[in-house]
């Protein structure tokens, strides 16, 4: 059960609550303003409980006229969090752009030792407790009195992966809390600027559908990259993160 435990903090670790608010139908990215660096608040930056190992570094630059998110890892973990104000259950799609700088082809998301991404665009959704299979339900359970956080109870993620086709769909490898959904994978060429527009209530009910038949509210929205596991370093960058 312990390694059970330190498991699911690790793969649940970005969708730990805050106290930051978001407003719905904007860019989230705005929230930036004129300021270059560390991401301000809302924005927060979210890493596993006690975490020893290098954290994934994000800041705002300048490219071309524009602020967008760098995200870069060095055999590193992190997650950078904004919440939503109270539990939204009128959002519908999610859009933003991506490019992937220097990637990581030793990832392998089927395995723990591989499951690191470049890039990763998620979303956290607050899924009711009644829904997760007992045995999932009574580890999250115990995690959440162990970390003192309301861990997330179901997580879409959109990642870039060099090694699987678009549209692959498959469980994080360490809890199944976390679903993962491949958009440029195999084949797609790096340092080239991507659009992404996703409908998040079919997609929801796409990887969790076998849990829910409705979509819950809507919890945060989050950036994530990490290269801890396969000890390598990757580059990528974001822009125009918008939640409708």
């Amino acid at each position: 059960m312990k390694r059970s435990l330190i498991a699911l903090a690790e793969a649940l670790s970005l969708c730990l609550p805050g106290v930051a608010l978001a407003t719905e139908g904007a860019n989230l990215l705005t929230d930036f303003g004129g300021a270059l660096g560390t991401p301000p608040a809302p924005w927060r930056f979210v890493g596993l409980p006690n975490q020893t190992k290098p954290m994934t570094q994000f800041r705002v630059i300048a490219q071309e006229g524009a602020r967008v998110l760098e995200v870069k890892t060095d055999e590193s973990y992190g997650n950078l969090v904004h919440d939503l104000t109270g539990a939204s259950s009128n959002v519908r799609t999610l859009s933003w752009r991506w490019r992937i700088e220097q990637g990581n082809p030793a990832g392998d998301p089927n395995t723990r030792s591989g499951d690191d991404h470049p890039l990763a665009v998620c979303a956290m959704f607050d899924l009711p407790l009644s829904a997760v299979p007992f045995t999932e339900r009574q580890v999250l359970r115990a995690a959440r009195l162990t970390s003192g956080e309301n861990l997330a109870t179901a997580t879409l993620c959109y990642t870039w992966d060099e090694r699987l086709a678009p549209s692959t769909v498959l469980d994080s490898p360490f809890t199944r809390r976390v679903r993962n959904m491949v958009l440029r994978g195999t084949g797609e060429p790096l340092q080239q600027w991507r659009r992404e527009q996703r409908d998040l209530r079919a997609d929801f009910l796409k990887l969790f559908g076998d849990e829910s038949s409705t979509v819950p509210p809507l919890l945060s929205v989050a950036v994530s990259a990490d290269s801890d596991n396969t000890h390598r370093h990757t580059l990528a960058l974001l822009s125009d993160l918008v939640l409708r």
